[in-house]
C-alpha cells in the first residue's frame, strides 16, 4: 500500500516529541528514532491501525496524531 492509498496520515510534532522510543514500541514498523532522537514516520502503512492508534495514545509527549483522509 503506497502512502497515497493509506486512509489517514501521520504528524507527529517534533518540537513535542522527547525521543522516548514509546512509538516503535507499539509500532515498530512504522515510526524510528532518526538521528536527532526524534520520532519519524518510515512506513505509514507498517503496522495495523490499531498499533499505531495506541503508539499515538502511548506518546508520553502527545507529540503523535492520527488524521482520518
Amino acid at each position: 500500500m503506497s502512502d497515497a492509498e493509506v486512509p489517514y496520515t501521520i504528524e507527529i510534532d517534533r518540537e513535542a516529541c522527547m525521543g522516548s522510543g514509546q512509538c516503535q514500541v507499539f509500532a515498530a514498523n512504522t515510526f524510528e528514532l532518526d538521528e536527532q532522537a526524534k520520532s519519524t514516520v518510515v512506513n505509514p502503512a507498517g503496522d495495523p491501525i490499531e498499533q499505531i492508534r495506541i503508539a499515538a495514545e502511548g506518546c508520553p509527549m502527545r507529540a503523535i496524531t492520527v488524521h482520518e483522509r
